[in-house]
């Protein structure tokens, strides 16, 4: 086979499970919290990075922004032979119990964006693998986290409905927290209907960098580069019960 068109990569280039991140810049970040890990390929926004972690091979690849860009990604990296997904991101909340640097496990997710539409019907409903899912969970609380899990939102239009919107945001957002939609984000609806129509698995695992109900709130960059690693260290632990159960 040849490489892939879009992330340049082959058969043999990635281990079974991939994390995906959507900044380009952090999959080196994950990288440097495996075991051992070695550059593979960097084309476009599609930077991957394979090793190990507690003997488990895994693998890293960044899509960018946005459920296209994800689209591609997962679409080529099942071609050369990846079946689990878990992305690795950031979000906004939309909660009141829910504070900067916490923990989101994403149980499903609304489906606001529209690369999801051109696959399925949107009445298809985009939810997270179970078994990943359990292992992000137990994972976490490995960690001493409790996780929030539940419901997120993934949208195409970041600066119509954000704390950098330049309109009332909270108009669109008020039917998603009056629902308990715990924050947004721009992948996951994507993830979790692909995968799970070409029978792979896909979990998802947030930080919330701001806060829709508490703009002024601003998390510090070490508390970022904290958290993310936290919900890496998670993401890898879950990998390996992903690894044990299913061989």
């Amino acid at each position: 086979m040849e490489r892939q068109h879009h992330i340049d990569l082959k058969p043999g280039d990635v281990a079974e499970t991939v994390f995906l991140p959507g900044d380009v810049h952090r999959a080196k970040f994950i990288a440097d919290l495996f075991d051992e890990a070695e550059f593979v390929a960097h084309k476009r926004q599609y930077v991957t990075y394979t090793g190990t972690y507690k003997g488990t091979k895994v693998s890293v690849t960044s899509t960018g922004i946005g459920c296209p860009a994800l689209a591609i990604a997962v679409e080529e990296l099942i071609n050369v032979g990846a079946k689990n997904f878990i992305r690795i991101g950031t979000c906004g909340a939309l909660q009141k119990q829910v504070r900067l640097g916490d923990v989101i496990i994403a149980s499903g997710a609304v489906r606001g964006d529209g690369t999801s539409r051109e696959y399925f019907p949107l009445e298809y409903p985009a939810v997270a693998d179970f078994d990943t899912l359990e292992a992000l969970i137990a994972a976490a609380k490995e960690h001493g986290v409790e996780p929030h899990v539940g419901i997120i939102r993934a949208h195409d239009s970041f600066y119509a409905e954000s704390i950098l919107a330049g309109g009332d945001y909270l108009i669109k957002d008020k039917p998603w927290i009056d629902s308990g939609v715990l924050s947004t984000e721009n992948e996951s609806s994507t993830l979790f209907t692909l995968a799970t129509v070409r029978k792979c698995r896909s979990g998802t695992i947030l930080i919330p960098v701001g806060h829709h109900l508490f703009p002024d709130e601003m998390i510090s960059t070490e508390q970022l580069a904290d958290a993310i690693k936290l919900e890496t260290l998670i993401a890898l632990d879950a990998a390996v019960k992903l690894k044990q159960k299913f061989g």
